[in-house]
């Protein structure tokens, strides 16, 4: 595409010169999206958002979303997008660029779900490989994105109950990707209503260290087959180091495929080996309330109408909300260990249908007992 990761944040890509990015393509599921979010490192609370463009559906659309214990409380916006902008706003969600690919404010002004909050970048960010999937010969994602991890400060109300939000405490990952995925109001599956995939697997793992971030992006066939390998070491300096083909072991919850641990073996550019031990706390399904994939209320870029904004609240200890938990990407909360620091993260997984390294032969498949 000619993108390099500096100007992303100073000019939407949706709206940049078409030497920058595939704008012009006339694919109704053209998007320019990001993500963000936010954790005090315990678990127990835990700040997802986003905000994208479609402009070839004429839609932009935001949501933030919390979850403590066991509630989670989401907001949903939604409005047209009739002009080329250089504002990244909808309805009372606002993004402003104080410093581009290092530092921003995020500020929303709504009595459910408020926020005023700033965010400074640890690390240089880092332009991940493209990420392509098909189905059957079209491409149905094909996309890239830059990502980094970073503090956060400010404040968070959730249904009138302040939270302090202090980068001693509280640290985060954003990323944002542009191309082409699945958006808006659903296709007709034609053809390919019949012929599905076998399963899905992702992994999805940023990491930040006092002394170095750890990225890694990971997408496995049924059989096992990496169809994406990304890891990479970022010293303060920007200096990326790639770390080879990683090996993992994740176990997971008994009769669930909730992750509760994770070993990485990476390899440095010397040889030598880069261990990672993961502990996933407290979670937010994305497809519970965030418009992603498998999400059966609403999906980015639907038509929602203008100026729209709906607040919705799940108990994920509601069996209807519960259920719906495995068929979809899950973020967790990560802490994690490597090269003796103590560092924390997101920790996003997916595994759905069959997954032969581990052990699911088919979609309704789930970890054993330990007496299995």
């Amino acid at each position: 595409m000619g993108l390099t990761p500096i100007g992303i944040d100073e000019f939407p890509v949706h709206q940049a010169p078409l030497s920058l990015a595939r704008v012009g393509t006339g694919d109704r599921n053209f998007y320019d999206r990001c993500y963000l979010n936010a954790h005090d490192r315990t678990g127990d609370i835990f700040f997802v958002t986003g905000m994208g463009f479609y402009p070839n559906l004429g839609v932009r659309d935001a949501y933030a979303t919390v979850r403590t214990g066991d509630r989670q409380v989401s907001l949903r916006l939604s409005d047209a997008l009739d002009e080329r902008s250089t504002e990244q706003r909808v309805g009372p969600y606002r993004i402003e660029v104080l410093d581009p690919l290092r530092s921003l404010r995020l500020v929303c002004d709504h009595p459910s779900l408020g926020f005023d909050l700033m965010w400074e970048g640890s690390f240089p960010a880092v332009l991940e490989q493209p990420h392509v999937m098909l189905t059957g010969s079209r491409p149905i994602l094909d996309a890239q994105r830059f990502a980094q991890v970073g503090t956060w400060s400010g404040f968070l109300n959730v249904e009138g109950t302040d939270h302090e939000v202090s980068p001693d405490r509280w640290v985060g990952t954003r990323d944002r990707s542009w191309g082409i995925r699945p958006v808006g109001e659903a296709e007709p599956p034609g053809r390919w209503a019949d012929e599905q995939s076998d399963g899905f697997w992702w992994l999805y793992v940023p990491l930040r260290f006092d002394d170095f971030a750890v990225i890694l992006v990971l997408q496995e066939s049924p059989d096992g087959f990496r169809t994406l390998n990304d890891a990479v070491r970022i010293d303060p300096g920007g200096a990326v180091e790639q770390l080879g083909w990683p090996r993992i072991q994740i176990d997971y919850q008994e009769g669930t495929r909730l992750p509760t641990a994770a070993r990485m073996q990476l390899t440095r550019a010397d040889g030598s080996d880069l261990r990672l031990e993961i502990e996933p706390l407290g979670y937010v399904a994305l497809h519970v309330g965030c418009g992603y994939g498998g999400d059966p209320d609403w999906s980015h870029g639907q038509w929602l109408g203008r100026d729209h904004a709906s607040v919705h609240t799940f108990d994920y200890s509601d069996p209807s909300v519960s259920s719906r938990v495995p068929w979809g990407v899950i973020d967790h909360v990560a802490k994690a260990t490597c090269d003796g620091q103590t560092g924390y993260g997101l920790f996003e997984h997916a595994s759905m249908g069959r997954h032969d390294p581990s052990g699911f032969a088919d979609w309704m498949s789930v970890a054993p007992g330990e007496d299995a």
